[in-house]
């Protein structure tokens, strides 16, 4: 039988675009054009709304590429930055281009740089573990003095420790407007060990919530176009073996004088670890350890692997957002301080090439299925504040009901697309016994008994 080659061509196109749409590249971004950013301010706990959209608004792609539109706001609330830090979370306006076929780099790996290295699945930016700040080489410095500029730097200031106090309850801060997270982008207040209180005052949450009983979540892309997960993952690359905690094989190195990095060069000496500058406050402070990769779960020199995921069944490289045994950031947090593929993504200012608009089907989303292991209640008895946590990222808005023993809706919250929990203000409410009931998109229900005291 004699097949022609325009019925080849065609067929090539069918299946290019069939695979096109399934491609997690294209399909995994939290697109919205309804919901809007919102913000706190300094000794305001009251949150202000923000005439800018939340999320990603477009996606575009062509045979190679695919696009985000973005302003690059969240739906969980941002800010304030407490250190001082005098920028807001503005809209950005950009466009991602990211390749659909990332590959491989067999060269010399590529620098990790400051600014964006990647972007959430909500539009936000990816920073890596720096910031603007370093020991310079200067007479002031070996002097004991303050911290200087980029220009000389030999001891470079690790973002996630210097700037902790300026980061909002979701482990955000802006730079000139422009809002990011150098790390898992989980709120403060969800870790095991809480190493912020900004939470107290200032409730948000974060992109997706730590769940060590399922494999986390696909949370965004890497400016190599590789993706990147959270915290948890199958043990064995190849998808199977228990859910498992992906470890950094970064360790502080046994020193007390820095005087030399990691491979022993010696270089213009940075202040003696004190409490000041404690361990860790720099990022040559760390060492890669090479036997780590010996077991699974251990990651590699870029914080990644090549392993077998629910978003790609015949497997990929992959990055992980680092966090300890307390779920506190571990270090290089998501991606670096190298690129495993070839940096190619890139912000654009407008897209030359024909492309198509995706569309999400809404009714092929998986439901959030509603159970006592996927939405969580706490604290449960509750005076002032009580928070509904669902365990699951999905791409819908949560509808949460609190209902008196009546059978009277008293409040109600939405936890928003991209977002992973809500809250509810219970201090001016009567003590006794209430019913949260929480709503996936297809009107289906969880009940959970809520005990309110004084």
């Amino acid at each position: 039988m004699k097949i022609s080659i325009k019925i080849l061509v065609a067929l090539f196109l069918v299946n290019s675009f069939a695979n096109a749409q399934t491609s997690p590249a294209i399909a995994s971004w939290l697109q919205n054009n309804s919901i809007m950013g919102r913000h706190y301010v300094n000794g305001n706990s009251t949150p202000i709304a923000d005439n800018v959209l939340a999320n990603v608004q477009t996606v575009q792609y062509s045979n190679n590429w695919v696009y985000a539109s973005t302003k690059g706001i969240p739906t969980y609330i941002t800010g304030p930055f407490l250190d001082g830090n005098p920028s807001t979370a503005t809209a950005q306006n950009a466009i991602f281009k990211f390749p659909l076929a990332p590959t491989k780099n067999t060269g010399t790996p590529t620098n990790t740089t400051g600014g964006n290295i990647g972007v959430f699945i909500n539009g936000v930016a990816l920073f890596d573990y720096r910031d603007g700040v370093s020991w310079k080489n200067s007479t002031s410095a070996l002097a004991g003095g303050p911290l200087g500029g980029m220009g000389d730097a030999k001891w470079n200031r690790d973002a996630v420790v210097g700037e902790r106090a300026g980061f909002d309850c979701a482990k955000g801060h802006p730079a000139m407007g422009n809002y990011h997270h150098h790390q898992n982008p989980s709120a403060f207040n969800l870790d095991l060990v809480v190493i912020s209180n900004v939470c107290n005052l200032y409730a948000a949450d974060g992109l997706y919530t730590i769940d060590s009983t399922q494999h986390s979540p696909l949370i965004g892309f890497a400016y190599d176009g590789f993706p990147i997960y959270g915290a948890y993952a199958y043990r064995d690359t190849n998808g199977t073996g228990p859910i498992v905690r992906m470890k950094s094989s970064y360790v502080l190195r046994n020193i007390t004088a820095r005087t030399t990095w990691a491979d022993g060069t010696v270089v213009l000496a940075g202040p003696n670890v004190s409490t000041q500058y404690p361990l860790g406050y720099f990022r040559e402070d760390y060492q890669y350890n090479t036997t780590s990769t010996n077991t699974p779960d251990y990651l590699d020199a870029h914080n990644g692997r090549f392993c077998v995921t629910p978003e790609y069944p015949n497997g990929t490289y992959c990055y992980f957002a680092t966090v300890d045994a307390h779920w506190n950031s571990a270090y290089p947090y998501v991606v670096g301080p190298t690129f495993y593929g070839n940096k190619v993504a890139t912000k654009v200012t407008s897209i030359t090439e024909t492309t198509t608009t995706y569309t999400p089907d809404l009714t092929s989303i998986k439901s959030l299925e509603l159970n006592s292991n996927t939405v969580g209640i706490y604290p449960n008895p509750v005076s002032d504040l009580v928070a509904i946590q669902v365990k699951n990222l999905v791409n819908q808005n949560v509808k949460v009901e609190l209902i008196d023993v009546s059978g009277k809706i008293v409040t109600e919250t939405t936890i928003l697309q991209g977002s992973s929990i809500g809250y509810i203000d219970t201090s001016i409410l009567y003590q006794g016994v209430y019913f949260l009931k929480v709503y996936n998109q297809e009107g289906l229900s969880y009940s959970s008994k809520l005990v309110i005291t004084k």
